[in-house]
């Protein structure tokens, strides 16, 4: 099985406590000796995990001069999942999905899985061209939820948005010049949540496949939010609505 390199505190924790037989090597700063890294040094010894005391500038290279908090972890490459209808078929709830069109900065995707995770939502769905994937800094930015919510890449996030369609789930993309606020939206039933990239917004085949577009009423000054706390937004309201039931 192929390996991979995390590293941060939160990511590499999260990875030992879900997966502790898939974690073959932990690497840490030799001059680090404060209580947060003695936890994971105690995290280690009860899962049984090789642990390496190396120099900064070794981590440093590892990581890619990353913010690597002195924790570097060699991990076994997370299963690739290939069929969002694998998870639909799990699910005992109506589905509450989150769809990124294009998302190519790895921290605005880590902060995507950490609310998807918070709030919830089952999957989040991705095209594999021109958007970015699970590598080392959007696992570290997302805190561990790159090891608890299912990333799917797609071919066509348009065609799979159409087969997401078929099996009943509405699909409602953000855009700021939508007529209908987000909360005049009955939320109650499985819904996808299509959000655009940075700066651009959702490419036109996109919005056209959406069943609905929506907008986030905007009370300030600023026209537009980060993809990361606009989609814990709508995720948000579509928990509260569904707790109102």
């Amino acid at each position: 099985m192929s390996s991979v390199l995390i590293y941060g505190f939160h990511a590499v924790t999260s990875r030992i406590r879900h997966n502790p037989q898939g974690v073959s090597e932990l690497y840490l700063e030799r001059e680090r000796q404060d209580g947060r890294m003695q936890d994971l040094l105690r995290l280690a010894g009860e899962n049984d995990i090789r642990v390496i005391l190396a120099e900064r500038h070794r981590l440093d290279n590892m990581s890619g001069h990353a913010k690597h908090q002195g924790v570097v972890a060699k991990v076994a490459a997370l299963p690739q999942y290939q069929d969002i209808h694998d998870e639909l078929e799990k699910l005992t709830e109506p589905a509450l999905l989150l769809a990124l069109d294009g998302v190519q900065d790895p921290h605005n995707l880590g902060a995507c899985l950490r609310v998807a995770d918070a709030m919830g939502a089952h999957a989040v769905i991705a095209p594999k061209d021109r958007a970015v994937g699970l590598n080392a800094t959007v696992r570290k930015v997302a805190s561990g939820a790159a090891e608890t919510v299912p990333f799917i890449t797609v071919t066509n996030l348009s065609r799979s948005l159409r087969e997401l369609h078929d099996e009943n789930i509405w699909a409602v993309g953000m855009a700021s010049e939508a007529e209908q606020d987000l909360n005049a939206l009955k939320l109650d039933g499985a819904i996808v949540w299509v959000l655009g990239a940075e700066g651009e917004g959702l490419r036109r085949l996109t919005r056209e496949t959406c069943d609905q577009l929506a907008r986030i009423p905007m009370h300030g000054s600023v026209e537009s939010l980060n993809v990361s706390v606009a989609s814990g937004i709508c995720l948000y309201e579509t928990r509260r609505q569904r707790n109102q039931v």
